[in-house]
């Protein structure tokens, strides 16, 4: 089979060892086309039975045989020929792993929703879910179940199930045994697990992990302790760079990673696994060791690091890339690399096939290719260009700079945005990642010999991870920092254009520029455009009237009452988040503040909304619950200088041309969530446009709504006694209430509805049917761990014909009102 090469037109060899050959520069394709082939492959085909995936094998090895009988002798024949027989080997993978996972009872009785008694291996360490006060704490793991009794059968399989089970499933470690009884629930298609447990009580563990498992669940817990009193940034930092554990990162610092594209550090990559092996083959060379024993300590170290940080599929993954990005880049030879990490991927997906379709395995396999691929001849070209003082320069930016630029494509199907200053936060942050990283490493070993060592430390890990926090902090306030772009298929594909337009006529541009020095106006005048905000070109929207912030999964809603002036509805889960918003909106004057109910998505951020702007009044639900909550918002607006005025049906309030009546709430329920079912529900009315916010109000209390609309004063009967802190039956302090008219919801105005609980299934159909939105606005936060918006809440939207709007989607969402009559825009942040 002859090689196929490739060779970038950047140029090979080095400017600064220009005696290399120019062989040991081109990039070997013969391994990478069929490796990236067969990842599609396995990509394009979720859900796909085993004898569906089976036939695909099959004739994929037919297409091989062919071309290795006929078109051999030819470079394509015999690309084509290894292509075929790399597709049906990964097929053949995917077929015979998935006929095992179908295996046996499990998922029929997940599809009659059976409670069975399962025994089984813990796959995944324990995951506790964001808190969420209205049930008990959750933790989500996965269990290989290995025995499995429904119905007096007992029965031996080997089937993946994700449990969703309560706090007592966090104490479980990686490889426990246990036994657990539950229902059973069918998994979604595509899914690596065959169903979904729920179990009916704690676990049983049976048998405990291995005592290497052990003793790293024993290093883990000690470095989570030694960095106990560390700044909240590098507390959580540290853990996250050595073992890739962000329960303790702050969520400011989370956000701000996310937006200058600084996320690959708080966990564990390839890169962190280079940067171990560098510094313990450092250590080899400067203690003078014989440079065969060096890679055999390496490998020691990295057997180590692996074990300290899991060893499941994708570290192992982590630990690969990471092994081959280092040695490619020593050896400078991609010719040797890129075939080696072809080979990895191959074995990998063989493996386990469910990693074709993993984020984290393609961002991993990507950035190493770019390092393998761009790295060189970008920071050759690079330091040609600069004074020999500055060629070191070169490589500082070219690696930050390959590595973004392989990833991109995939990380705006993740955030639908193009990160502007990644290059220049990794750049900035690379000189303190490997100190930061060996310092955490040094920090965990010591901690579990000594405590008192570890914490001492931890203070020094402590310094460049504080660094690392502060230019993600400073870039991500930068504005136009990230640039919308489309989300999904389209946009990657676009991006990925782009990028590959750039890197094959990069050195044509330079060489034209080089030449005709004029010319560098046409490219300041493109950065020009690229980088000016469009996008808030007439944001928000002239006439608008009400918004749906993207504060993630939560609530903030805003309604315009004059020219920089409006009412906040709830606060959102950070402060940040809605602050932003309002700046976006140019919200200079809050006249007042409603929040709704005291959970944390709906009021943690209520600093937010006083930061740099005066606040007229804050009125909330009478029912303070939970109390905890409602005592830290009692005291941060009191420190406002404010007091909280109880909100209730009846209550007229008026700003400028809009007129909110709160419809709800008018007695207390005690079914379902008594905070939620007491939450506020608003009938805002403004010129041309009517918005009813259903704040989170459940099943019971959209029932009482529904039977009460119209009725004086929006009350109803029902087998609930008046709540006496709900105030009197008939009129309030904001006046009006008794003369006020009834408010019946008609096709006279259109109306926007915000939908009740982030889209839950747990409300009334009813009440949604009466009210006939044209539009509906759901705020909630994209892959949330609810299953929020539910498909039944969507079906019936699209049933009344409303029109959808998903902030996780769609990013702010504002209503306006002109001439031509009601319009929708969206923007995301």
């Amino acid at each position: 089979m002859r090689a196929a090469h490739l060779t970038l037109p950047w140029g090979n060899g080095r400017a600064r060892d220009s005696g290399r050959s120019d062989a040991s520069e081109r990039v070997d394709l013969r391994l990478l086309v069929p490796a990236l082939a067969g990842w599609s492959a396995l990509v394009g085909t979720p859900g796909l039975s085993p004898a569906s995936l089976a036939g695909l094998s099959a004739a994929s090895a037919a297409m091989a045989w062919v071309a290795r009988r006929r078109w051999w002798h030819r470079p394509a024949g015999s690309m084509l020929a290894l292509t075929g027989l790399v597709v049906a080997l990964l097929c053949a993978s995917s077929a015979g792993q998935g006929a095992v996972r179908q295996a046996g009872p499990i998922p029929k009785l997940a599809l009659e929703r059976a409670i069975v008694k399962v025994e089984g291996t813990v796959s995944k360490d324990p995951r506790i879910l964001p808190d969420d006060p209205e049930r008990p704490a959750r933790v989500v793991t996965e269990l290989v179940v290995h025995e499995v009794v429904a119905r007096g059968v007992r029965t031996a399989v080997q089937t993946p199930v994700l449990v969703i089970g309560e706090s007592a499933w966090s104490e479980l470690g990686w490889h426990d045994r246990v036994r657990v009884t539950g229902r059973l629930t069918p998994a979604a298609p595509g899914e690596q697990v065959v169903a979904i447990m729920s179990p009916r009580g704690p676990p049983v563990r049976t048998e405990r992990a291995g005592p290497a498992i052990r003793v790293a669940d024993h290093v883990r817990g000690n470095l989570r302790r030694a960095v106990s009193d560390l700044p909240p940034d590098p507390r959580g930092l540290v853990p996250a760079l050595v073992i890739g554990d962000r329960s303790l990162t702050p969520a400011t610092l989370t956000d701000d990673m996310k937006a200058t594209g600084m996320t690959h550090l708080s966990a564990v990559s390839g890169s962190n696994v280079a940067i171990v092996l560098a510094g313990v083959l450092w250590v080899c060379r400067l203690a003078g060791l014989p440079r065969r024993w060096r890679p055999w300590l390496a490998g020691v170290a990295l057997i180590g690091f692996v074990v300290l940080t899991r060893p499941d599929p994708s570290v192992l993954r982590a630990a690969v890339m990471g092994a081959i990005g280092l040695g490619g880049m020593i050896a400078s030879r991609r010719s040797v690399g890129v075939p080696a990490l072809s080979a990895v991927v191959v074995v990998l997906l063989c493996v386990d096939p469910g990693l074709a379709r993993s984020y984290g395995f393609a961002l991993s396999v990507l950035a190493t290719l770019g390092l393998l691929l761009l790295a060189r001849p970008v920071g050759d070209a690079m330091a040609r260009c600069l004074p020999t003082g500055l060629r070191p320069l070169a490589d500082a930016v070219a690696i930050p700079l390959a590595a973004q630029a392989a990833t991109a494509p995939v990380l705006v199907l993740l955030q639908g945005s193009v990160t502007v200053v990644a290059v220049l936060a990794n750049m900035l942050a690379a000189p303190l990642v490997a100190p930061a990283t060996i310092l955490g490493v040094l920090v965990a070993v010591l901690a579990s010999v000594a405590a008192p060592l570890g914490a001492l430390a931890a203070w020094g890990a402590a310094a460049p991870a504080e660094g690392i926090a502060r230019v993600a902090h400073a870039l991500a306030k930068t504005p136009m920092g990230t640039v919308p772009w489309p989300d999904g298929t389209g946009g990657a594909l676009a991006l990925a254009g782009v990028i590959l337009l750039v890197i094959l006529c990069g050195p044509w541009v330079i060489l034209r520029l080089r030449r005709y020095p004029w010319l560098l106006t046409l490219p300041a005048l493109l950065v020009a455009v690229l980088l000016w905000p469009l996008s808030q070109v007439g944001w928000p929207p002239a006439g608008w009237r009400f918004a749906a912030c993207d504060v993630g999964q939560g609530d903030a809603l805003v309604i315009a009452t004059g020219p920089g002036r409006a009412v906040v509805v709830d606060a959102g889960p950070r402060e940040a988040t809605v602050s932003a918003c309002l700046d976006r909106l140019a919200v200079r004057a809050v006249d007042a503040m409603v929040l709704t109910h005291y959970h944390a998505d709906h009021v943690s951020g209520v600093t937010g909304v006083f930061a740099g702007r005066p606040v007229g009044a804050v009125f909330a639900t009478p029912i303070e619950e939970p109390a905890d909550n409602a005592r830290q918002v009692s005291d941060l607006v009191r420190a406002a200088g404010l007091a909280i005025t109880p909100i209730a049906s009846c209550d007229v309030l008026v700003w400028g041309d809009v007129v909110v009546e709160p419809v709800w709430p008018a007695r207390r329920v005690s079914a379902g969530s008594v905070p939620n079912n007491a939450g506020v529900v608003l009938d805002v009315r403004a010129p041309g446009l009517r918005v009813v916010l259903m704040g989170d109000v459940e099943r019971e209390a959209g029932a009482e709504i529904r039977r009460g609309w119209g009725s004086r004063c929006g009350t109803a009967t029902g087998p609930d006694p008046p709540d006496p802190r709900l105030g009197p039956p008939e009129g309030s302090a904001a006046g009006g209430g008794a003369d006020r008219p009834d408010r019946p919801v008609g096709p006279t105005t259109p109306v926007v509805v915000k939908i009740a609980h982030h889209g839950s299934a747990n409300q009334d159909p009813g009440l949604l049917r009466l009210l006939a939105p044209a539009v509906g606005v759901i705020s909630v936060g994209a892959d949330n761990d609810y299953g929020h918006p539910a498909q039944s809440v969507l079906r019936l939207l699209a049933e009344i014909g409303a029109t959808v709007y998903r902030t996780d989607r769609d990013g702010d969402v504002v209503v306006a009102v002109d001439d031509a009559g009601v319009t929708v825009t969206r923007q995301r942040p």
